[in-house]
């Protein structure tokens, strides 16, 4: 960012960090990770790949220490099976991954790409080899969707972000047995007007549990005369209700300024699925697409986020 503004996420000096020149079989582009550390330590990043129909799957690619020396499985990890799940006919996409421990399991958010839309898809591992697939739990048009990492008041609960018209606005729906979702609400609404997060805005990594809330990063997309342009924000939800936004900042907090983020196939885009936490339970690594083409990796801390909401709310 300018120097005339605090620099919440720095970049990493290597980045892009994965392309898809590092891939072990031919792929036209790889970018959007879920992410999250395993057992022992090493981060999992669960890539979406692109191949030449223009269809995507998923890839695990694995780091002891989460920038380099990546170990990237030799064929897909985790393919659409459309005859299966017809949902899938299209590809499937953007992988938000949570951990819940009263499973012992992952839980993968994904976007399943029908002929009638993007819609929101599960699906369970322990191991990321073996998958356990739920299918479609939201239909289109519906996509940007994670999992809290436990249940509220006994319910699980799916933040989303459905399209019924021009705008479109974050929900969240619950469910006693994570197939059957109900009691929808809206939990934040795109602006009106100029804003940077007018008209449609959607979640991007998964939402971060802390002792003030749950912070969330989400994404605006603003509409300009060159096409969308999209940025990142900051909100907090109340960890025992959260449907309800305590804070939401006024302004964007990272967006596409490189060359490899506002160059590739979709231009001007930074868009993270995923991050980890480090060991200090403190710093934080958001791994996002770069104008659909690559990926990057950017670090920050949460305090200072929480800290610049407590300013720019």
């Amino acid at each position: 960012m300018s120097n005339l503004y605090p620099e919440l996420f720095r970049r990493h000096t290597q980045n892009p960090i994965l392309t898809a020149a590092d891939w072990p079989y031919p792929v036209h582009s790889v970018f959007n990770p879920g992410a999250t550390l395993l057992a022992d330590g090493t981060t999992l990043l669960l890539c979406r790949v692109e191949d030449r129909r223009g269809h995507s799957h998923l890839c695990a690619a694995r780091s002891v220490n989460g920038v380099d020396n990546w170990q990237i499985d030799v064929q897909p990890t985790l393919l659409a099976e459309p005859y299966t799940f017809p949902e899938e006919l299209w590809g499937i996409e953007d992988p938000r991954i949570t951990y819940v421990p009263e499973l012992s399991k992952y839980a993968i958010v994904y976007t399943a790409f029908t002929h009638h839309g993007p819609g929101v898809a599960l699906a369970f591992t322990e191991d990321f080899h073996q998958f356990e697939r739920y299918g479609v739990i939201m239909p289109p048009e519906d996509k940007d969707a994670a999992l809290l990492p436990r249940r509220i008041d006994g319910h699980w609960v799916l933040i989303h972000r459905p399209v019924s018209g021009p705008r479109a606005h974050m929900w969240m729906s619950y469910s006693t047995d994570l197939r059957h979702w109900g009691n929808r609400k809206v939990i934040m609404e795109a602006r009106w007007g100029s804003w940077w997060d007018a008209n449609k805005i959607g979640l991007s990594p998964p939402p971060i549990e802390t002792a003030q809330g749950w912070l969330v990063i989400y994404h605006g997309v603003r509409q300009t005369a060159a096409g969308s342009l999209y940025q990142l924000g900051l909100a907090l939800f109340d960890l025992d209700s959260p449907d309800c936004c305590l804070k939401r900042g006024d302004e964007w907090v990272f967006g596409p300024e490189e060359t490899y983020e506002q160059v590739g196939d979709v231009g001007y885009v930074t868009f993270p699925c995923g991050y980890t936490i480090g060991a200090d339970g403190d710093t934080i690594q958001v791994y996002y697409g770069a104008a659909d083409s690559s990926i990057a990796l950017a670090t920050g801390s949460i305090r200072a986020l929480l800290d610049w909401l407590d300013l720019h709310k």
